[in-house]
């Protein structure tokens, strides 16, 4: 069935336009606590959000929806998704809810669900809560006056996420004498993550921590670290670490500013967990997006790359149903089973700190361990829309990737969270992926064709968007 409100990653879109109004998140906390409820205890929910300032509109509309069913609130403020994870599960809560737009701008905002596993919840539970929220009858769902749940902030909600992270780190180990540049991205991790470095022992110096709800992500963090590796070049830093608005990916830079992204920073991982006997079924689980280096160097490491839809749910889904305790993203989502149920770029970071330290190299001989292969990404923004499942585009795009003779891929996928078209090509000859790019993003644009009555507009230039 279509969804209407959730995408890969939780409800996400323009803060205080549908769907992220107080209204509809009032009606998607009610459709959840109507869904969960059962048995006889006192159901519990916790709502941690980021630092934009639609958190203030978006937090206090789930909260009375929560309490109208009789779901009593934990308030943990602006904390790192993944301290959402492990507070639901800590605190025995039944439910947890995230409140970020992960790495967009500060207009936007959305809403992360995890289940009292600590696990984001199922596509199949998704689509019940979305056909409970349009159910006219949801009202007459709501708790009898005595019933009704109760509000509380949870006391040192950043103390007890910092302890966990730092019980990640080999307990033979200390950060001292490493100078590490942090980027916290004016985003939800701006107290714990240097905390977190600091009380290892290292030399932290600390960028964009002062949020003001509208700086969250702009010119900083995994998107855009080119201030962190500046900052590691001027700083005669160690090592350099950017996190996204909601703390669950990481881009690291070596001490030289050259960047280490999602892809590096598995490999890197998962050859010193082969190496160590700590890697469960000697594979690593990625998406569609991770570059062919990443897959080759595995395999010559006798380990398998296993591929999923983007989106680090479907990671964390394949992970758990096979055993595995190591996966990710291009983009820095990094899931390690053994510590987590989400992408948590403090845990991964520190999973690198703790190699360097081991091995005593620098980050430069430990963080680009493979070559990548040329990639190049082309983002469509389309007027109307581009149906991807026709034979006609099956064909063609069998046909260009044929083209390349078994030595590179293409992936063309819409985004779950925008308007857009993403169009991949990878492959060891570098002008041959990028002229291919540009044709395949040139013939899908011409089959932008309106809905039932449009009336079709040029294109015009496609300026693209943001991954």
């Amino acid at each position: 069935m279509t969804r209407q409100y959730f995408g890969t990653d939780g409800i996400r879109g323009t803060a205080n336009v549908e769907p992220m109004t107080p209204e509809t998140a009032m009606r998607a906390a009610m459709a959840t606590a109507h869904m969960l409820r059962g048995g006889d205890h006192r159901h519990k929910v916790v709502i941690g959000k980021d630092t934009r300032l639609s958190g203030y509109l978006i937090e206090p509309a789930m909260m009375a929806g929560f309490i109208s069913m009789g779901m009593d609130v934990v308030l943990l403020g602006p904390v790192p998704t993944p301290a959402v994870a492990m507070l639901t599960r800590s605190l025995r809560a039944d439910l947890g809810v995230m409140i970020s737009a992960s790495h967009n701008p500060f207009e936007d905002n959305g809403i992360k669900l995890f289940g009292a596993d600590g696990y984001k919840l199922s596509d199949d539970i998704e689509l019940q809560i979305e056909q409970l929220m349009d159910d006219p009858l949801l009202t007459s769902f709501r708790a009898a006056p005595e019933n009704l749940g109760r509000a509380a902030r949870l006391e040192d909600e950043s103390g007890r996420y910092i302890e966990h992270a730092k019980a990640t780190f080999p307990k033979d180990l200390r950060l001292d004498g490493l100078r590490i540049v942090v980027d916290c991205a004016n985003g939800a991790a701006y107290k714990t993550a240097p905390k977190v470095l600091w009380e290892l022992g290292a030399d932290v110096i600390s960028l964009s921590t002062s949020p003001n709800g509208f700086n969250i992500n702009k010119n900083c963090g995994a998107t855009d670290p080119a201030a962190l590796c500046k900052a590691v070049v001027q700083n005669r830093a160690d090592i350099g670490i950017a996190l996204d608005g909601d703390a669950d990916r990481v881009i690291m830079c070596d001490e030289k500013g050259e960047v280490i992204d999602g892809d590096q920073l598995m490999a890197l991982i998962a050859a010193d967990w082969h190496e160590t006997g700590t890697l469960k079924g000697e594979a690593v689980v990625a998406t569609v997006m991770s570059n062919l280096g990443l897959e080759r160097y595995l395999n010559d490491l006798d380990i398998a790359l296993k591929r999923m839809p983007v989106g680090d749910r479907y990671v964390v889904d394949h992970m758990r149903s096979n055993g595995y305790n190591l996966g990710g993203e291009q983009s820095g989502h990094i899931i390690l089973g053994d510590y987590g149920t989400t992408g948590d770029g403090t845990l991964a970071a520190l999973q690198v700190l703790s190699i360097m330290r081991r091995k005593k190299l620098p980050a430069s001989k430990i963080g680009g361990v493979f070559t990548p292969v040329p990639q190049i990404l082309k983002n469509i923004r389309f007027k109307h829309s581009i149906d991807l499942d026709t034979p006609e585009v099956a064909g063609y795009l069998a046909h260009q990737e044929s083209l390349l003779k078994g030595k590179g891929r293409i992936l063309v996928r819409k985004s779950g969270t925008e308007p857009l078209i993403r169009v991949m090509a990878e492959g060891d000859d570098s002008a041959a992926v990028t002229r291919m790019t540009e044709e395949i993003a040139a013939w899908l644009l011409e089959r932008d064709t309106p809905k039932s009555g449009e009336k079709k507009v040029k294109s015009g230039k496609n300026t693209g968007a943001t991954a």
